[in-house]
């Protein structure tokens, strides 16, 4: 026996619906960029499946029959459903759905991204955020982290990494403290005053035991996690 040649259905539907609607087979093999013979075998195995003649064609002209009629109108509802089943999954494939694992400096977290993450939450309804709140460096295989946002230039090089934006440092005092000490005069003076520093940037930026901002030796640290 011989073996039967799988054929597109959809495909022959799509071109029937060109054929009908451009008014030729050439004007519809033209639009769909083949050939002629090509959109004329289409058209007659559709005709061969369904069993029933669906154009009458003459030299100048042609003409649905009564079945090509029903075909075209069921054709393209068809069509137009497949074309809507294939959209809804793209769709569905590019929406975030599941767990996002995000790891945040304390402060800058609840400070400046809450809003964005609320924001973010009512794009995706379907994501789910847990909210990590360390400033601790991440370990994204041991902690089970899908992205971290830190403060700081330091990056794995392993990781990719994307500016978000830049968090400027300042050195400030009270008046109060100022009014206990000499005016100051140089740089070398600050040391000479109280320091309260957050402990995982100093120890991330100058490593562990050394004390120092340039050529500034900060002798007296108060540390803080946050």
């Amino acid at each position: 026996m011989k073996r039967q040649e799988r054929i597109d259905r959809i495909e022959l539907m799509r071109t029937y619906i060109r054929i009908v609607e451009a008014g030729s087979l050439s004007a519809a093999a033209g639009q769909m960029d083949t050939t002629q013979a090509t959109v004329s075998r289409r058209l007659q195995s559709l005709e061969g499946l369904l069993g029933v003649k669906l154009i009458l064609r003459t030299t100048h002209a042609m003409k649905l029959t009564d079945d090509g009629e029903r075909c075209y109108r069921h054709a393209r509802q068809v069509v137009d459903a497949w074309l809507a089943l294939e959209d809804d999954l793209r769709i569905a494939d590019d929406r975030p759905v599941g767990v996002l694992r995000v790891r945040a400096p304390h402060a800058f977290g609840q400070q400046q991204l809450l809003a964005p993450l609320v924001a973010f939450l009512q794009r995706h309804p379907q994501l789910s955020v847990e909210w990590m709140l360390n400033d601790n460096t991440v370990d994204f295989l041991s902690d089970n982290i899908d992205c971290a946002i830190r403060v700081g230039a330091e990056v794995d090089p392993a990781t990719v990494s994307v500016l978000l934006a830049e968090v400027p440092r300042c050195v400030v005092a009270s008046p109060e403290l100022l009014a206990k000490y000499p005016p100051l005069t140089s740089l070398e003076a600050l040391s000479g005053l109280p320091w309260i520093a957050i402990n995982t940037f100093i120890s991330m930026r100058y490593g562990s035991g050394i004390r120092q901002a340039g050529r500034l030796s900060l002798q007296r640290l108060l540390l803080s996690e946050h």
